[in-house]
Parts: structure tokens; sequence; C-alpha cells
């Protein structure tokens, strides 16, 4: 009983949190279960958490819907690219490397959030030329123009839909600030659509990892409704919340994910 609360009460943070920065919340799942359950191997603690992950952004995708702040052009090919590569990744959970992998991705995730944290105020000015032009109005009347490269966005995405299934935590921690600082996207925009990209991933990938059998359902019944309700959450939360102080939440989010990485087991 006290497990099954705990694990409650894991998926509404996880939720909350995810929902938030546009991560999904599998950063915080993984390694609260590589403490609370040392006997799981990492694929099946990966496939739970990708599990969960399908109930959190379907919760986020909702309220961020309602919000009008989802590029669903963007969304679409960027899953498109994202799906193969979460399909790869899910097998290569089964035969997942060691600590310098894990090492690799926590070090280049703390660069990242480092960059957000000390970031120039203009965006990084890219070689290739934008390719769409994209302006639309939310719900709430404010307007957001921008434009960005989609062979780039695209490219970024497969690598993303590997890693996210790969480790489980989530595709945003890279999309994100893709968007954001490559591409141009607002940082509200760019993670409606982020948390619109996990949701359509983590159908693919989720359903890989059953395949696989690498999902324990007990768990996922437990932290599931706290994900959905975290997610609801966390989405109206970030509606209230200014673009700078976004990234920085982000930023700090990034180097909790990356120290997970590198002092993985």
């Amino acid at each position: 009983m006290v497990v099954s609360l705990i694990l409650l009460l894991v998926g509404i943070f996880a939720g909350v949190s995810g929902s938030i920065v546009g991560l999904g919340g599998g950063f915080i799942v993984v390694p609260v279960l590589s403490l609370m359950f040392p006997e799981m191997i990492p694929a099946h603690i990966v496939g739970t958490s990708m599990a969960m992950l399908f109930f959190n952004s379907i919760s986020s995708t909702v309220v961020y819907a309602k919000q009008k702040r989802i590029d669903y052009n963007a969304a679409v090919w960027f899953a498109v690219a994202a799906i193969p590569g979460s399909v790869i990744g899910a097998f290569a959970s089964v035969h997942i490397a060691g600590k310098v992998f894990f090492t690799s991705f926590g070090i280049f995730l703390i660069l990242v959030s480092l960059f957000l944290v000390f970031k120039p105020k203009k965006q990084i000015q890219l070689p290739l030329k934008p390719t769409v032009h994209r302006s639309f109005i939310d719900a709430s009347g404010s307007k957001f123009e921008y434009a960005y490269n989609r062979t780039i966005g695209v490219s970024i995405s497969f690598l993303v839909g590997f890693l996210s299934s790969l480790f489980g935590v989530g595709g945003g921690s890279l999309m994100v600030p893709t968007m954001a600082l490559l591409l141009s996207f607002p940082p509200h925009i760019a993670i409606a659509t982020s948390m619109f990209n996990i949701f359509l991933s983590a159908i693919v990938s989720g359903g890989t990892h059953w395949f696989l059998d690498n999902i324990d359902w007990m768990k996922v019944l437990f932290l599931s409704p706290g994900a959905i309700i975290g997610g609801q959450i966390g989405a109206r939360l970030a509606k209230r919340l200014p673009a700078k102080t976004i990234l920085r939440i982000l930023s700090i989010v990034l180097i909790i994910v990356a120290l997970r990485l590198i002092f993985q087991n």
C-alpha cells in the first residue's frame, strides 16, 4: 500500500515537472524506479517509464491543444523522424551499454543547460535558411511568428526518438532546446509542441517496449493516474510562467537528468 502511494505521488511530481518544461516525466520516474526497485533491469525500467510517458503526454497535450499552442505541422514532421529512432532505441535498450554512454549523454545535457543559462539574447544563426514560416494566435489572443529549417528539425528528431526510447527519459530534453535555440520556436510553443511530439513517439516506443515485454504494468497502474493529474497541472502552470523562467527551469531540469545519467549504476 505504501509503495503504491509513493508511485502515485512520483507520477504526479513527474507529470507536473515534465509538463512544465515539455520533457515528459521520465527523467523523474527512471531514477526513482532504479532506487526503489534495484532488482529491475534497465530495459524494464525504461519500458515502464515510456508507458507512463504516454499517459503523461496525452494529458498535457489535451491542455496545450485547448490553449492552441501546439504547432501540429512541425510536430507531425518531427514525429515521422522520431518514430523510427524510438523503435531502434527500444530494441537497443535490451542491450543497453554501460557508464560511458550514460556519462557522455549526461555531459552533453550539462553543456546544453549551461548554454540555456548563458545563452545569447539573439537566436543562433544557422547556415541553412528557414524553410517554414509560421504565424498563429493562441487561445488567449497572443500572436506567435517564427521561421525554422525543417531539415534540421527532422534530422535531430531521429536522434531524439532513439535516445528517448533508449533511456526512457522523454525526448524533450533535446527537442525543446533545439526548437527554442536552433529553430527559433517561442519557448511556450516549443514546450507544447514537444509534449505532442512525445505523445506521438510514445505510442510507437511504448508499443515496441510492450512487444519486447519490457513494461511492468502493475507499476504503470499506479504511476499513470498521477502522471495524468500532474500533466494537467503542469500544462496549466506553464501558461502562467514567463518564457525566461521556463528556460531557466529547463536548464535546472537538464542538470538533474544529466547527473542521473552520469551517476547511473
